[in-house]
């Protein structure tokens, strides 16, 4: 194992952001449209309603089977990992999202609009910082999940370590299979786990004393 480490450090570390980048920026455009979704339905029960349930069924899709049906439009590559990660990422945020806005105190809203706050500045300055917490908890959520669908999108010929773990188990039995499949495994798991303490990080810096007391 070590000697298969040493061999391949360089396209481990390569593999390895290939993988954080894919994940990070899929995160990070589900984000915005996540809570674009949820900024227009969160206010109307029928479309909360609508978001919960959309949310709740494309999580029952199995990733390989949307990286099927994608496969078709767009080839191999990176379009439909994107695509793929993105979707995934979405819903957990999405939902948080959903919650966090109508769960915000709507006298404090009520207050705000009543000393002349136009609609648009309550929820850039009252409604999305009370929600934050929240959202940040489905984004926490979200960034965890797709880093293994991140893997499974090497299926479609995507970037990252996930062509580890399908060059190892394609070569069960085979010189240095086990270790390529351990390697890309360990690597994901260690990556995940530094991504949530960034997270929490992120969490601290830009969630207010008075929410997070």
């Amino acid at each position: 194992m070590w000697e298969y480490l040493v061999d391949r450090r360089g396209l481990i570390a390569f593999q390895a952001f290939q993988h954080v980048s894919l994940v990070v920026q899929c995160v990070l455009l589900a984000t915005v449209i996540a809570i674009g979704l949820a900024v227009l339905a969160y206010r109307s029960p029928r479309l909360t309603g609508l978001a919960n349930g959309l949310s709740a069924i494309g999580l029952t899709i199995p990733s390989f089977a949307l990286l099927g049906i994608l496969l078709a439009p767009f080839g191999f590559g990176i379009t439909p990992a994107v695509l793929a990660v993105t979707f995934y990422a979405a819903l957990p945020i999405l939902r948080n999202a959903v919650v966090g806005l109508a769960g915000v105190d709507r006298s404090l809203v009520e207050s705000a609009r009543g000393i002349g706050m136009s609609r648009m500045s309550t929820l850039l300055r009252i409604e999305l910082p009370l929600a934050w917490p929240v959202i940040l908890a489905g984004i926490r959520v979200s960034t965890q999940m797709v880093m293994g669908i991140a893997a499974i999108a090497a299926y479609v010929l995507g970037p990252g370590l996930g062509s580890f773990i399908f060059s190892g188990l394609s070569r069960l039995g085979g010189a240095n299979a086990l270790n390529a499949t351990l390697v890309g495994t360990i690597a994901i798991v260690l990556l995940a786990l530094v991504l949530d303490v960034v997270l929490v990080l992120v969490g601290r810096l830009t969630t207010s004393r008075g929410i997070r007391v």
